[in-house]
């Protein structure tokens, strides 16, 4: 079979779908958008009306008008319910909340308690509306931009440079691309040189310095002058829609997690039923007088008596006020379903570079050799104010007291670095290819440093070096001792850049687990390697459009949000806004404390229940004294969820 050419369009909507329905059921309802929330209003009026009709005793308010006035306060939101339920039923799948709220209800008009009805299918809209709210309050606050891709590229036809599209580009055409533009094609540089920011595609944090010839990809940024490239591949086979196909794929494979309330209603649900059709049944055995109708009736109150519409309510509350709490701590979930898997996760695997580093360079160490340090970099310093490289910005921030001093006759060495004149003596400044031609001797210690590596000469004399790294966030060594602290004893970490830099973070971080120079395909193997043992519930954070397919791919995918690519974050089930990774810690524990919550609910709720259903078998409980101890219920569940908001989780 022909592989399905990758669509940006099918791939968005594929994404916004899966999204829309993780949590099982959804209204549809779009922040700032009122039509969700139009029937609950009517129903709600007409329910209070029909109530104050009733109290009032008013004369027209009676027989086969009360029946059609509750009828239609019932449709607005009992419909979708019952729709839901008979979808499931088609499905195979019997015993859902749905389905039990479904013939409560509907038996509740039978037995004429036709508010209860109403009161019961009201309650669950209104939870629904909550959650609904939260995750689409978190959505707006996500970047919905998934096409990563250059609108336009420069192609040089009849004989000059046009703005098309890149799907309009064929192999073997000249395109050209101006500093700070992406690379819309994979191609091979015309040009004799080019320096390219490929951190978004490998992880890479150091910027690929590259000779003529050199291949090149779609998605690299262009950082110092205008290049041009020779198209090699259409844009359906370059690198950046070979990433979004494996999101697509990645995406497509995994199972969203299954809401507990879907759960509960599975064991809760068909006991209830079974329950119902003893009391029918039963009786009929043991009661000389036993009538059919006398005994359906009570079965029928048992039902409704028994529909869990504190329970609908409560838990979505207890999920929303999780989402809210997270929201306020910086953390912001796609769903409840998320906050769910979240706490069943016990392995843990990270990208590196804009993870756990901030994927900025730094000055790590300066070795002066026969030189005060400060005079030593004002010679750097100055020559590598000719260079626009991101090593020389790093280098420059240095400060340096005293005059600065100035640079003449500098001239760019192809691959090796920089040679000039400063103070009247000739400086070299580059890798240690510009030093063995220059035949000036480098330091043995040089060789085992890992990170980029300033050499520098003067007057023909090794001088010393400076040592650039990327900067480890202020929080990522707590954040594993943390992560430990919680149990997740297994960390791992896979990286794109080189695998000795990725080696040496690790060993920071004390993280035991950890791989570099991976692809794209190759993070995703990894985790779907460690998928096949069903025992490992992964989380994946990362930031770039590599990470975009493991995201997927994982239980819970977690993405900065703040510096994170917008396919990442399109992506992830999880949104850190802050792009510290101590907050995955916090949302670990921000899971656990609503899952404790929704079992107090639960608990709360089925206990009260299991009460009325006593005294209600006993003759010592109405229907509406079943509703009001829901209600009761409902508003204690209401108050415990409110407590997340209030928590700390330092």
């Amino acid at each position: 079979m022909k592989k399905k050419k990758l669509n940006l369009k099918d791939l968005k909507a594929h994404s916004e779908n899966e999204h829309s329905h993780d949590d099982g059921h959804n209204h549809g309802s779009e922040p700032n958008n009122f039509k969700a929330y139009i029937p609950a209003i009517v129903s709600f009026t007409m329910l209070i009306a029909g109530i104050a009709l009733d109290y009032f005793n008013v004369t027209f308010f009676k027989d086969w008008i009360r029946i059609i006035w509750y009828g239609i306060a019932y449709i607005p939101v009992g419909f979708p319910v019952v729709k839901e339920g008979w979808k499931s039923i088609t499905k195979g799948d019997v015993f859902t909340e749905f389905f039990l709220m479904s013939i409560a209800t509907i038996g509740a008009f039978i037995i004429g308690e036709y508010p209860e009805g109403v009161a019961v299918m009201l309650f669950y809209a209104v939870g629904e509306l909550f959650q609904n709210a939260a995750v689409n309050r978190a959505k707006g606050n996500i970047k919905a931009l998934l096409d990563v891709r250059p609108k336009e590229a420069n192609v040089f036809r009849e004989g000059d440079y046009k703005s098309v599209s890149p799907e309009d580009v064929n192999i073997g055409e000249k395109i050209q691309i101006r500093v700070g533009e992406k690379i819309p094609l994979d191609g091979v540089l015309l040009s004799e040189k080019a320096s390219l920011n490929t951190a978004a595609l490998t992880g890479e944090s150091k910027p690929d310095s590259i000779q003529k010839e050199a291949k090149v990809y779609a998605g690299s940024i262009n950082l110092e002058s205008v290049i041009e490239v020779e198209v090699t591949n259409k844009f359906e086979d370059s690198s950046i829609a070979r990433i979004l196909d494996l999101v697509q794929n990645a995406t497509a494979r995994k199972s969203k997690t299954e809401l507990f309330i879907r759960q509960f209603a599975r064991i809760y649900t068909p006991i209830v039923v079974f329950l119902a059709i003893g009391v029918t049944f039963i009786p009929y055995f043991f009661v000389d007088d036993y009538v059919f109708r006398d005994w359906l009736y009570r079965a029928l109150i048992f039902l409704v008596i028994s529909c869990p519409c504190a329970l609908v309510i409560s838990i979505p509350l207890g999920y929303f006020g999780g989402l809210g709490a997270a929201s306020k701590n910086g953390i912001l979930f796609k769903g409840a379903s998320f906050l769910d898997a979240m706490t069943k996760i016990n392995t843990l695997v990270m990208d590196k570079t804009g993870t756990v580093t901030k994927g900025v360079f730094k000055i790590k160490e300066v070795k002066a050799i026969g030189w005060e340090e400060a005079e030593f970099m004002k010679y750097l310093m100055a020559m590598e104010e000719q260079s626009t490289h991101p090593i020389a910005k790093a280098i420059l921030d240095y400060k340096a007291e005293g005059e600065d001093f100035e640079a003449q006759d500098v001239s760019e060495i192809a691959g090796k670095g920089l040679k000039g004149i400063v103070n009247g003596k000739t400086v070299l400044v580059g890798n240690k290819a510009l030093m063995t031609t220059n035949n000036i001797n480098v330091p043995s210690e040089t060789v085992s440093i890992v990170e980029s590596i300033v050499l520098v000469a003067i007057d023909n004399q090794f001088a010393g070096y400076v040592v650039i790294a990327d900067e480890l966030k202020e929080d990522a060594k707590e954040t594993i001792v943390n992560l430990q602290k919680v149990g997740i004893k297994n960390i791992m970490m896979l990286s794109g850049d080189k695998d000795s830099i990725t080696q040496q973070v690790a060993k920071e971080l004390n993280i035991k687990s950890a791989k570099g120079g991976l692809l794209p395909e190759d993070k995703l193997n990894e985790v779907e390697t460690l998928k096949k043992n069903p025992e490992n519930k992964i989380a994946f954070i990362g930031d770039g459009i590599n990470d975009a397919p493991v995201l997927a791919a994982s239980n819970v995918g977690i993405a900065m949000g703040g510096l994170g690519s917008d396919v990442a974050i399109e992506t992830a089930d999880v949104i850190i806004q802050t792009d510290q990774p101590s907050k995955v810690v916090r949302a670990i524990k921000i899971s656990r404390s609503t899952r404790k919550i929704v079992w107090q609910n639960i608990i709360l709720a089925f206990g009260v229940k299991v009460i009325v259903l006593i005294l209600g078998a006993g003759g010592l409980a109405t229907m509406w004294e079943a509703v009001f101890a829901d209600v009761g219920v409902a508003l204690l569940a209401i108050l415990n969820a409110v407590r997340l908001q209030k928590m700390t989780w330092d």
